[in-house]
């Protein structure tokens, strides 16, 4: 997929927006040509004797409806291109030719008001990604050696600063709390609206908001590189990248634009000469060659196709986004759709990832406290995820740490030194097997094979600790509505058999396929693609990577996600919201049956009106009609994605 090859490009500071006053200016001119066209047409109905004022009033109508036009007209006239805008003055200088005033006047205010609503559909789906862009901190507060507080730029913040943010203040940067307690504000990042209490070693993510507590934390990566800034960079992205349908309407340009006028042209001779209807006599009148060439020209511009899709996929990335569902451009919303399979990675997926201590065991029982405080001791010199457990476990039982001397680690196995003078070991079963307590060791049956042991040799002091990956809680129920939309699950993972089997089991999975290299993973995805499934993975780590590069819609757990999985993503879920996929899967469906229908509303008006006005029976009021009301229903059929409830948040 192309869009999984882009090149990163350079840090925005915020996007191309179209402001609230561009919508609000065309809207006050729709207004201005509304009332004067309607004030011209009852004058010309009640003192048909007062042209001039009629006519007056029509002209105000014609300038206010044809101002920016226009313009547009203007500029791409300069670069060689003829468009719908000059399409649009032509019919209107042609109506006013043959007398047809409020024919012209109505086409200009649909016109414009077609405009100020496309306007207005824009800059209402910018203004949902704008809070993002507005969240970027400005600055960081860096707490130097001496203890004093210096303010920086938040460009200038490197990783392993230390930083002090005050209550109601944005974490500048991706950090580590060190000191303090508090909650933040991650709506922004992902929809979420309760806050997410925060206690020390909790990771801080940029831009968020810190509610109440003074903090201090440790910088873990440079701005650029953080939570915020992958959003912005992703969102940008996005926006500039065109759906496959949207090729489709790209079609309908300069040419399109220049063989509706040869046709025009061509027809106004058929009908005068061919069909002896008179070229610009009587005015008003629908026989009339040019009346019949500039009803044409209405219907057979392609206003509303044009809009069809962008429409409806700026709606849909703005939608997801507010709700920490990115999507990378168009493809990625058209093609979610279409999937049949969801493949999904276990460890940091559809687990957390995240190790827990779940039990401690002494033998005999009655310290287990004694080598949860070795094993504390000891693991706080790691940065294992197993460690990071551990100590987690232990902080929250309130254990002391103890001295510790020369610490050596066996990489792969555990590690040992001298806690308190004693020496002590800490490891696998393995790496114990031949020492004092070995005939112990040997009689205790291993754990349930979810759980993970660590073995600890103190002295006269055996115990063990058992660990296990959490289960996200959102995994189950995620997969119920998968299952009820028909969505065939298959876990993919390196864990043993009978691992992956479990996990399968107690999440309700269709098909586990365990011990697989990232090789196999993608050999087993190519498998389903050949079968003719359309599929989609979703991963987190480096080793998914490949697998997601060759799946049909490559989906990406947001703040875990390597840099590598990101780059072959079609679809981010930020902070790790498994759930968001169900959110993002029904918006894609949603979007997809909006820009159908926007294409056949488009498309079966322009032929349908081109068809009656080649046989003569289509007025040129009712052309202007048709042909502005399928512009206007284009755009409120994209902005109802807008305003898509959150299914899973609903029936989760």
């Amino acid at each position: 997929m192309s869009n999984k090859q882009s090149s990163k490009k350079p840090e925005p500071d915020a996007p191309d927006h179209i402001h609230g006053h561009d919508w609000k200016t065309l809207l006050a001119l729709a207004t201005v040509c509304g009332f004067a066209a309607l004030a011209g047409w009852i004058v010309e109905i009640v003192a048909p004797e007062q042209v001039v004022w009629s006519h007056s009033l029509y002209l105000t109508a014609l300038i206010a409806g044809g101002w920016d036009a226009a313009f547009d007209a203007f500029e791409n006239i300069k670069k060689g291109k003829l468009d719908i805008h000059f399409l649009m003055l032509a019919v209107a200088v042609g109506a006013i030719t043959i007398g047809a005033w409020s024919e012209g006047a109505l086409l200009l205010f649909l016109f414009s008001f077609s405009g100020a609503l496309e306007h207005f559909a824009l800059y209402r789906t910018k203004k949902e990604v704008d809070a993002l862009f507005k969240a970027a901190p400005r600055e960081a507060t860096l707490l130097l050696p001496d203890g004093r507080e210096q303010t920086i730029p938040v460009e200038e913040v490197t990783a392993g600063q230390r930083l002090a943010i005050k209550p109601g203040a944005l974490f500048p940067v991706d950090a580590r709390l060190d000191k303090g307690q508090t909650a933040a504000d991650e709506s922004n990042l992902t929809g979420e609206s309760l806050p997410v209490e925060k206690a020390v070693g909790d990771d801080l993510y940029s831009g968020t908001l810190n509610l109440w507590g003074a903090v201090e934390a440790t910088a873990l990566r440079p701005v650029t590189e953080g939570a915020l800034h992958k959003i912005l960079r992703l969102i940008q992205e996005a926006q500039t990248q065109k759906a496959p349908s949207q090729s489709f309407t790209d079609r309908f340009g300069t040419r399109y634009t220049v063989s509706i006028l040869l046709l025009t042209t061509v027809m106004f001779f058929v009908w005068w000469l061919a069909f002896d209807s008179p070229a610009f006599i009587r005015e008003g009148d629908r026989n009339s060659a040019l009346y019949q060439a500039m009803t044409l020209l209405v219907v057979a511009s392609p206003c509303a196709l044009v809009l069809s899709i962008p429409s409806a996929i700026l709606a849909a990335i703005a939608w997801g986004a507010r709700r920490g569902i990115l999507f990378r451009g168009g493809a990625a919303i058209e093609e979610l759709a279409e999937i049949q399979i969801v493949a999904l990675d276990k460890t940091g997926t559809l687990t957390t990832g995240d190790m827990v201590v779940d039990k401690v065991e002494s033998f005999p029982p009655g310290q287990e406290m004694e080598i949860a405080q070795f094993a504390y001791s000891l693991e706080r010199h790691s940065d294992h995820p197993i460690a990071r457990a551990i100590v987690k476990y232990s902080e929250n039982e309130n254990l002391s740490s103890l001295a510790v001397d020369d610490v050596s680690a066996f990489p792969g196995l555990g590690m040992e030194g001298m806690v308190n003078g004693s020496k002590c070991v800490l490891g696998r079963r393995g790496l114990l097997i031949d020492g004092p307590f070995s005939e112990l060791i040997e009689k205790v049956p291993s754990p349930a094979f979810h759980f993970i042991e660590v073995w600890l040799i103190a002295e006269k002091s055996l115990g063990r600790i058992l660990l296990r990956d959490q289960v996200r809680p959102q995994s189950e129920p995620f997969l119920r509505e998968l299952a009820r939309r028909n969505l065939k699950t298959v876990m993919l993972t390196g864990d043993r058999r009978e691992t992956a089997e479990a996990v399968g089991r107690e999440l309700g999975l269709h098909e586990v396929r365990s011990g697989l290299t990232p090789e196999k993973k993608v050999a087993v995805l190519n498998g389903f693609k050949v079968s003719g499934y359309r599929v989609a993975m979703v991963g987190d780590g480096l080793n998914d990577a490949p697998s997601l590069a060759v799946a049909d819609v490559a989906v990406a757990m947001g703040s875990r996600g390597s840099d590598a999985a990101l780059e072959q993503s079609d679809v981010v879920l930020m902070q790790d919201r498994i759930e968001g996929f169900v959110d993002a899967y029904r918006l894609s469906v949603a979007a997809k049956k909006v820009i159908r229908q926007n294409i056949v509303v488009a498309l079966g008006t322009v032929l349908i009106m081109v068809g009656a006005t080649l046989v003569g029976i289509l007025p040129l009021s009712l052309g202007v009609l048709a042909h502005e009301g399928s512009t206007v229903i284009v755009c409120f059929n994209s902005l109802r994605l807008l305003f898509l409830r959150d299914v899973f948040v609903r029936k989760g």
